[in-house]
């Protein structure tokens, strides 16, 4: 970009786009337990992102080589993974009970 109208412009539009994507994903939110350690028990996959919805809106923008089902399986996979990872890193942080 060579003049400052034309950045102004992007900067413009891409922070218009991610406030779209934060208010999706605060939307698709639910509502968190009072407890300071509710991960170690769900078993949920972790709620969309601001990247994952990104990733799927693109996905519905420009047609994937892959099917609507295999992106959603993948999209879900990938998120219950990074729900095993919070809670591993929840439980490894925690005090140990038994070394006290």
């Amino acid at each position: 970009m060579r003049h400052w109208a034309s950045w102004h412009r992007h900067i413009t539009l891409a922070m218009l786009a991610l406030a779209f994507l934060t208010a999706g994903a605060a939307d698709a939110a639910p509502q968190r337990p009072a407890g300071p350690h509710h991960f170690d028990h769900s078993l949920d996959p972790i709620t969309l992102t601001v990247p994952e919805i990104r990733r799927l809106f693109g996905a519905i923008c420009n047609p994937p080589a892959v099917s609507t089902a295999r992106l959603l399986h993948w999209s879900i996979w990938r998120r219950r993974h990074q729900a095993t990872a919070r809670r591993s890193h929840y439980r490894r942080r925690t005090p140990d009970e038994s070394a006290g």
